[in-house]
């Protein structure tokens, strides 16, 4: 974590069927924990590197059309 982010808020947990054990309240913890974890390491994309010449360079001029010819405006 950077010191930038803001602390992660501990999960909420709400059972609402059943009375699971300690132990299996820990592993379901530490499943979710991971999974969790694996998700946003391979959710988080790489911010694209553009170079100072490629931000400041202009878009090339479109090629001359040499279907044209020269004289068409003349008399």
């Amino acid at each position: 974590m950077h010191e930038s982010e803001p602390a992660a808020e501990p999960p909420h947990v709400e059972i609402v069927r059943g009375t699971p054990s300690e132990e299996e309240l820990a592993a379901l913890i530490a499943v979710v924990s991971e999974a969790y974890v694996r998700e946003a390491q391979d959710a988080v994309a790489e911010e694209p590197r553009v170079s100072v010449w490629q931000r400041t360079q202009r878009t090339m001029r479109a090629p001359l059309r040499r279907d044209i010819p020269w004289g068409r405006f003349s008399g």
